[in-house]
């Protein structure tokens, strides 16, 4: 991050043009962040000490950086938070998806276009306007592109607290929302971090399939459902197999429940509208899916990271959760000889559930 060649003579004016700017372009929330993280380094040291992270190395890897923004890009001396609205208030109908063994579960953020793109060019669109007004800034925009604490930055920006399920929540808003960041060079005005809501509130964590919260504000990825199916790339573990139900990518459970999402005022964005009727999608339908179906219906999609294999693994597994019938065990059977053992294998345990050879 070069240093910048000009600085607005009132930052506060300055701030509440980014405020401004930000809205014009979509963003719900806005706020502004120090960078000084030292109660959250020491929350992430020990959570990585404890080997929570499951396979995810990258947690692990240059895991000072995300607590330290200015080391990560020397120059840094803010960071402007971002918060984008996703999905509708549809919770009754995950909650009937959810209950129906047959339909095939996917997270809300991961139905329609993927966000990382779509937020990035609008947080570089930000940054450009601004420098149109001020002149030439350091800056670097990120959208889950390098280690960056995002909830804690934008808990310090005031978008929201973090909640015992570790997501943000803001109080208008709940916790619906994507984040994204831009480190600048600039020393604007900072804003009040948001206080927690949650009181004695324990629903997210008595809700988790899994028990993956294993304490407030702790959770353990290695039994995280949204981990076990999209991050990890072996065999899911036999014993949360059962619980995992018909999720076949993420979970939203912890949020569903939330009673801060039940009032929320949501956006609608039309980008994040579901895809490929994944709101009402079967398993039989999705596990037909060959690898090049996949991948064209899945181009522009979240959904795309796992690939065919972990698809293939994920909805196996939840087929073998699914009432018996003639349509589950004639999809299983299709794959009952794929080319991937770990395909293979899932398939064996889902048939075995349904008391099939």
């Amino acid at each position: 991050m070069s240093a910048s060649s000009a600085i607005a003579p009132d930052p506060h004016a300055l701030a509440a043009r980014i405020r401004v700017l930000s809205r014009e372009l979509g963003f719900q929330r806005c706020g502004i962040a120090g960078i000084e993280l030292g109660q959250d380094e020491e929350h992430l040291r020990s959570w990585l000490a404890e080997g929570l992270y499951g396979t995810m190395g990258w947690m692990a890897n240059h895991g000072q950086l995300r607590s330290r923004p200015a080391e990560l890009i020397p120059g840094t001396l803010r960071v402007i938070s971002v918060g984008l609205d996703y999905g509708r208030n549809d919770s009754d109908d995950a909650w009937t998806t959810l209950a129906n063994g047959e339909r095939a579960y996917v997270a809300r953020y991961a139905l329609g276009r993927d966000y990382h793109k779509l937020m990035r060019n609008r947080l570089q669109k930000l940054a450009t306007r601004l420098q149109e007004e001020v002149g030439p800034i350091g800056h670097r925009v990120f959208v889950d592109s390098a280690p960056v604490l995002e909830r804690a930055l934008a808990r310090n920006a005031g978008l929201g607290w973090i909640g015992k399920h570790t997501c943000l929540i803001d109080k208008d808003g709940g916790s619906w929302f994507f984040l994204g960041e831009i480190y600048v060079d600039i020393p604007l005005p900072i804003d009040a971090p948001a206080s927690a809501h949650c009181g004695t509130c324990v629903r997210c964590i008595d809700v988790c399939p899994t028990q993956a919260i294993i304490a407030p504000h702790r959770l353990d990825a290695r039994r995280c459902i949204a981990y076990l199916t999209i991050e990890h790339d072996g065999a899911i573990p036999e014993e949360l197999r059962k619980p995992i139900g018909n999720r076949i990518f993420g979970c939203d459970d912890c949020q569903l429940v939330c009673p801060w999402n039940k009032f929320a005022k949501r956006h609608d964005e039309p980008d994040f509208r579901a895809r490929n009727n994944l709101d009402i999608a079967t398993l039989p339908q999705l596990f037909a899916w060959e690898e090049t179906e996949f991948l064209s219906r899945t181009e522009g999609s979240a959904i795309r990271r796992s690939g065919h294999e972990r698809w293939l693994r994920n909805i196996a597994v939840a087929l073998g959760n699914a009432p018996t019938s003639p349509a589950v065990l004639e999809a299983l059977a299709t794959r009952r000889e794929h080319a991937s053992a770990l395909v293979r294998e899932h398939v064996g345990w889902a048939l075995a559930q349904h008391g099939a050879p």
